[in-house]
């Protein structure tokens, strides 16, 4: 958190195979804010692609360590926690968690690689724009990969708040089980009453059809509307969960959700990926390609659905996307309100 996140980066960055998600609250944050923020912290926490979690605190934040940890613990999270206060000192913590970081690692076969059915795969889509390339290009090859991925029992979980509530009764018609029907009002009382949130992408979604908007998902049933960072439980299918256009947001709530990899489409060419699971970058864009090679995994008006899909499973084998390549990484939660 706030006031503990450096040491947790010279943690991470002593300890091989280890990585520290840096964040600038959890201190001073009250009511469904602190809630998010600890629901977010537990589901990274919590990924598969997680081995084990050191959970680094400075001891008086709103959102205290042990907290966070048993809740990883009662998720089944191998867990260690230290905070600068109880540990002696800055110094002293982070000795305390590098060793606690070392202690998960070797307890774990972190180096052994494990077989798993596609089935088992959750996929996040992330959109941060909806400019003509992407609408035109990007989301319809995006949507494509979905169908089969969801045809073969993936289950996908797509960032999507600005796009769908400029169209919320065409949505509706898209919900194909109670849950959703149940969490797709849930977001639209909670976009009631909270301060209107005018994004480039929203206002580009008010002016654009439903069809268009939804080809980034193919358009299937809606299977689950989830909060911000509430856990993918639906087996097989599409979820819609209420997170930003923004990338790093939106990127950690779908791993907080459990995405083992991320396909994210943008039209400007953001290059970071995620600390916890790589990121496939789309662009339908011929400039940003052009300018954004090396950042770029795919060229969507050069490349089809089956080669997104191979290129896509390559990745989980364990070859590098273009983030990964470069060490470029970001981490973001999405606020739910102002802190004290």
């Amino acid at each position: 958190m706030i006031c503990s996140h450096t040491v947790a980066e010279r943690i991470g960055a002593a300890v091989d195979g280890a990585w520290s998600a840096p964040h600038d609250h959890g201190c001073g944050q009250i009511g469904a804010d602190r809630d998010q923020t600890q629901r977010t912290f537990v589901g990274v926490g919590a990924n598969p692609n997680v081995t084990g979690t050191v959970v680094v605190g400075l001891g008086c934040e709103t959102i205290q360590s042990d907290d966070v940890a048993a809740e990883l613990r009662a998720r089944g999270v191998p867990v260690r926690r230290t905070t600068i206060q109880e540990a002696g000192g800055t110094e002293a913590c982070f000795e305390e968690g590098v060793s606690a970081a070392e202690e998960l690692r070797s307890g774990a076969v972190a180096d052994e690689r494990a077989d798993m059915a596609l089935e088992d795969l959750t996929v996040g889509i992330v959109a941060s724009d909806l400019r003509p390339s992407s609408l035109e290009r990007a989301d319809p090859l995006v949507g494509a990969v979905v169908e089969e991925l969801v045809e073969t029992g993936v289950s996908v979980v797509v960032g999507a708040t600005d796009r769908v509530l400029p169209h919320e009764n065409a949505v509706r018609a898209d919900l194909a089980t109670d849950d959703a029907r149940e969490g797709m009002a849930a977001l639209v009382e909670r976009a009631r009453s909270e301060p209107p949130r005018v994004t480039s992408a929203r206002s580009r979604a008010t002016e654009t059809e439903y069809e268009q908007v939804a080809a980034l998902w193919g358009r299937l049933p809606v299977r689950d509307v989830l909060r911000y960072a509430d856990p993918a439980t639906h087996e097989g299918g599409v979820a819609l969960m209420d997170a930003p256009s923004s990338f790093a947001e939106a990127a950690t709530g779908l791993v907080a959700a459990g995405a083992q990899v991320l396909i994210h489409v943008t039209a400007d060419g953001i290059p970071t990926g995620h600390p916890v699971a790589p990121v496939l970058k789309v662009t339908g864009d011929d400039d940003t390609y052009s300018a954004l090679a090396q950042d770029i995994d795919i060229h969507a008006g050069r490349t089809s659905p089956a080669e997104l899909l191979e290129e896509l499973v390559a990745v989980l084998n364990g070859a590098p996307t273009c983030a990964e390549t470069h060490g470029v990484t970001t981490f973001g939660i999405t606020r739910a309100g102002p802190s004290m």
